[in-house]
């Protein structure tokens, strides 16, 4: 290890997000191709991710405030939302800690990955009740398309069809699965 890299470990361990808003663009590992932008917010507890690949295009709103994750895949033209889990989705501190490191270090590459799924056929369209719960933010985000409740599950195996990528690319991979009905 060398001088600078032991030196931005140091550091890294005290890490702390200075301004209330801050920026970060997620490159492709390896190469200069913009692959999103993320905005943390600390004064309003969320980060707000956009990522533009084609036909992979999500936005995601990670909203600690009110303890869910939601994802518009502009593919499936719908919203899935996730109770966000400190097993499974790292605190707002630590993805601003790792932007930064991806940031300064621009090779870093460590994507975290969950596995969720949903239910086809199981979607709802979100009321007053469901937008007071899940915030203002995931409403701009969801309303007026169908929203899909998401349950964590382990890397798909046979009963899993069609994921998609979403989250925040190489830092938080969230991959939604659709789960396969019983015939």
């Amino acid at each position: 290890m060398n001088g600078f890299a032991a030196i931005f470990i140091l550091l890294g361990v005290f890490w702390t997000q200075t301004s209330a808003l801050q920026t970060f663009v997620l490159n492709e590992p390896n190469n200069d191709y913009v692959t999103a932008t993320m905005t943390i917010s600390n004064e309003k507890n969320l980060a707000d991710v956009h990522v533009r690949s084609g036909v992979y295009s999500s936005d995601t709103i990670f909203d600690y405030s009110h303890g869910y994750v939601a994802t518009r895949l502009f593919s499936r033209n719908a919203c899935f939302i996730l109770k966000i889990s400190e097993a499974s989705i790292p605190e707002l501190q630590e993805i601003g800690r790792l932007a930064f490191e991806k940031k300064t270090m621009k090779k870093v590459y460590s994507p975290q990955n969950v596995w969720v799924q949903y239910q086809s056929g199981n979607s709802l369209f979100g009321n007053v009740k469901d937008w007071f719960l899940y915030g203002k933010p995931i409403e701009q985000l969801c309303k007026g398309l169908p929203l899909y409740k998401l349950v964590k599950s382990e890397q798909p195996l046979l009963n899993y069809h069609s994921c998609a990528s979403a989250g925040i690319p190489t830092i938080l991979g969230i991959n939604i699965c659709e789960k396969l009905q019983k015939s």
